[in-house]
């Protein structure tokens, strides 16, 4: 039986001086070069040196906190970060304090990939820096199909498509990743189930997947179409109002609020197309409920 739940995100810088070191801990090992660094950096200034993940994060620990409690829930909840304050092994090392000696680990990423396997490995990193006295940590499962994530996701579309008006195209977007990547298939197959599950229940018939967020060497292959492509051809072929459903995420991270909101928002005006973005789930109440399901799923097991 655990004894806390550990919400394990990315972590986002909080101010200018944070952009930076921020930015070193997401590369470390990686030899990136300087003026891509800065060209990042950039989309954070932007934004005042803020990712609005932190604030969101505490939203929803917030939101699942009450969520516990009206279900006489009576656990914890801790929060860990693998780039940033408050870090996974900050995080351990008060849960080893407490005397937490096992752990259900929300991960913020709903797919299986390998961006959720270096969330684990941190994890594992962290617990080893504590030593001993560190809880076992085990992971909620993946949550990509659950019908909480997918009611979320469609009360936003459709809310989205009420904005926008009639004869809008629907693209759904996830975060791209390289093709030679083992997991991509399953990757593209979990993504592919939300987008058509959230369809199916926003009743709607005709939509698009698209991928986001490209970075690596232009010579090495990554899932496609981009949404800037997919926005060329939607324009080129008469369509007037598109809304973008950013199902791959959970919160408005860098990739939303930038290559979303601001790069792709732009080229769509630039062509002629209306442009609306579905909100992420953050904390809408399905969504959190689906949290407290998996919980006691892992506590009856």
């Amino acid at each position: 039986m655990a004894d806390a739940l550990l919400v394990v995100s990315f972590g986002g810088p909080e101010g200018q001086d944070d952009v930076i070191p921020f930015l070193q801990n997401v590369l470390r090992g990686r030899q990136v070069p300087a003026e891509r660094v800065e060209e990042v950096a950039s989309h954070y200034r932007r934004f005042g040196g803020v990712s609005p993940i932190n604030s969101q994060v505490r939203a929803l620990i917030a939101a699942l906190r009450d969520e516990l409690a009206a279900s006489h829930i009576d656990l914890p909840v801790y929060w860990g970060n693998r780039n940033w304050h408050p870090f996974l092994s900050d995080t351990i090392q008060q849960m080893a304090v407490d005397g937490r000696q096992r752990a259900l680990a929300f991960i913020t990423s709903p797919y299986s990939y390998s961006g959720r396997r270096q969330y684990l490995d941190d994890v594992e990193a962290a617990r080893v820096k504590v030593g001993d006295r560190a809880p076992v940590v085990e992971e909620l499962p993946v949550f990509y199909n659950h019908p909480g994530f997918v009611e979320a996701n469609a009360d936003n579309l459709r809310a989205a498509l009420a904005a926008a008006g009639a004869g809008a195209a629907v693209a759904f977007t996830a975060h791209s990743i390289p093709t030679a990547m083992e997991e991509s298939a399953e990757y593209v197959a979990q993504v592919t189930e939300t987008a058509r599950l959230v369809a199916r229940q926003a009743g709607l018939a005709n939509w698009c997947l698209v991928y986001q967020s490209r970075s690596g060497p232009p010579t090495q292959p990554w899932l496609e179409p981009d949404i800037g492509e997919h926005l060329q051809a939607l324009a080129h072929n008469g369509v007037a109002k598109v809304v973008v459903a950013p199902i791959g995420f959970i919160s408005d991270h860098m990739e939303v609020i930038y290559d979303l909101d601001v790069q792709a928002r732009e080229m769509a005006e630039g062509l002629g197309l209306t442009f609306v973005r579905a909100a992420t789930v953050g904390t809408a109440p399905a969504f959190v409920r689906m949290i407290r399901q998996l919980i006691e799923t892992a506590q009856d097991g």
